[in-house]
C-alpha cells in the first residue's frame, strides 16, 4: 500500500526512512540535515566510513537515535532542465532505495520528495517519477509512505496517486 502523509520523517516508526542525501553522505540542509541531527553524531561517523555515494544510487545505515531501524541515503540529481538524465537518475535512486530496504527485510519505508528542495527538481515531475517506481515495488512492502513536508506537497502526491503512472 502507498500512503501519503504530512509529517516529520524523523519521527516515523517505520523500518526504514529514506534520506535525500548528497554525494558525501555527511549531512546538509533540509531533510538531510534533519535526519542527521535526529539520528545523532553516530550517523555522520558511520557515513564517513562509506566513502560517499554516486547520484542515482543509495546506501544503507543504521537509524541510530531515530525510531526507524534503517536510514537509506538516496542521492538524487540536481535539476539542470531535464537534459542530463535527471529523470533516469531520480527513478534509479528510488529503485535502489527500495531494493536495499527489501534486501534488509524492511516491510515499511518512508520517502521524502527527493531532489525537489535545494536540487531544484520540479515537484510535479518528481512526484510522478516517485509514485511510478513505488507502484512497481508496492507488493513487496506492507507500506510505502510518501512523507511530505507541506500540505501542498501532500496534495500533489495524493493527486499523482489518483491520476496513475505517467
Amino acid at each position: 500500500m502507498i500512503r501519503v502523509l504530512r509529517a516529520d520523517i524523523t519521527t516515523l516508526p517505520v523500518d526504514a526512512i529514506v534520506n535525500a542525501a548528497n554525494t558525501t553522505l555527511l549531512g546538509g540542509g533540509g531533510v538531510d540535515g534533519a535526519i542527521h541531527r535526529a539520528a545523532g553524531p553516530e550517523l555522520k561517523a558511520y557515513c564517513a566510513e562509506l566513502g560517499g555515494c554516486p547520484t542515482g544510487e543509495a546506501r544503507i545505515t543504521p537509524g541510530f537515535r531515530l525510531p526507524a531501524k534503517w536510514v537509506i541515503h538516496a542521492v538524487g540529481p540536481v535539476w539542470h532542465g531535464g537534459g542530463r538524465e535527471e529523470a533516469t537518475l531520480l527513478a534509479s535512486c528510488y529503485r535502489n532505495a527500495l531494493e536495499l530496504a527489501a534486501a534488509h527485510g524492511a516491510r515499511t519505508i518512508a520517502f521524502p520528495s527527493i531532489s525537489t528542495g535545494a536540487y531544484g527538481y520540479p515537484k510535479d515531475e518528481a512526484a510522478r517519477i516517485a509514485v511510478s517506481v513505488m507502484r512497481v515495488y508496492e507488493g513487496r512492502f506492507d507500506e510505502i509512505i510518501a512523507c511530505c513536508f507541506s500540505e501542498a506537497d501532500k496534495r500533489l502526491y495524493e493527486d499523482t496517486l489518483e491520476i496513475g503512472p505517467p
